[in-house]
């Protein structure tokens, strides 16, 4: 009987452990100045053993909070992620089987600020103790060689990380596809549309399809920017003049009508003839590359 009472009090008595422990937790992600403080709760071997057994569950509130602290930050457009990796670190030290820490954490690692740490290789290091301790899980090698294709630059390490990733079991076709497409281009607008197409359709996450349809449409814009650019390099050879709009380039034939970027918003031409987003485009005004000639 007394066992019994035992195993049915076990749980009641985490809870309201639980309870205290998930108010320091919150304290800890509202004050970087508090973090010294909290330097007991970084512990993932001192956390399991409060967990009393529950280590599941207790990275399920690490992450719910990790969660919390990335989209304040995000909101508030706060450049400081400072907690958000040890706090990724805890969830994944109670649970390291928690495959959708890694593939997110890695996101909000990796995004550039404001809208995340802007340390791929924080992210980097993260998704491969996400491997080691899921090896055959292959979206986590997808995102590896993601992060150092579009992240590092490190196309080398990008190839061979999809090629490991296609040999693991269930991974998609397009992985070693993609490893050969990567050794031999390296970072090509075309590989990067194609990584960035194939992580739209391969996920039905919406958080995932809106960062890739939004990477897609940025690097739509450049096309178009590199190409206006080039046109605007022949009005300039033939008038030797350069043009003040895109109505000029469209007067002189050399384009059909004024063309508009993804979002359906028209382009504009500044000082020096540079190719411009216009002010109400939602996609970044900072993503045009080409330059006048």
């Amino acid at each position: 009987m007394q066992i019994w009472l035992a195993a049915l009090a076990a749980p009641v008595l985490f809870a309201g452990a639980l309870a205290p422990l998930q108010t320091r937790i919150d304290a800890e992600t509202q004050s970087v100045a508090q973090e010294k403080e909290e330097l007991l709760l970084r512990s993932g071997w001192l956390l399991r053993k409060l967990s009393l057994g529950y280590d599941a569950l207790l990275a399920d509130v690490y992450w719910t909070r990790a969660v919390q602290y990335y989209g304040g930050k995000s909101v508030a457009h706060d450049p400081h992620f400072d907690l958000l990796a040890p706090l990724l670190d805890l969830t994944t030290a109670l649970d390291p089987h928690l495959v959708v820490a890694y593939r997110f954490g890695a996101i909000f690692l990796a995004e550039p600020p404001p809208k995340g740490a802007g340390r791929p290789d924080l992210a980097a290091e993260f998704i491969r103790g996400g491997i080691a301790a899921n090896p055959g899980e292959w979206r986590l090698w997808a995102d590896l060689g993601f992060l150092y294709y579009w992240d590092l630059k490190d196309y080398a390490k990008a190839a061979e990380t999809y090629l490991q990733g296609s040999r693991q079991p269930g991974a998609h076709p397009w992985m070693k596809a993609m490893a050969a497409r990567i050794a031999q281009q390296g970072g090509s607008r075309q590989t990067s549309e194609l990584l960035w197409s194939e992580l739209y359709d391969s996920t039905a996450d919406p958080n995932i399809r809106r960062n890739a349809f939004e990477h897609l449409q940025t690097l739509k814009a450049e096309e178009d920017a590199e190409q206006l650019g080039e046109i605007v390099h022949q009005y300039q050879v033939r008038f030797a003049a350069t043009p003040a709009s895109v109505d000029d380039l469209v007067r002189a034939g050399l384009l059909p009508g004024s063309p508009v970027d993804p979002a359906g918003y028209p382009y504009l031409l500044g000082p020096g003839g540079k190719v411009l987003l216009h002010p109400s485009s939602p996609i970044a005004s900072d993503i045009l590359k080409s330059r006048p000639r």
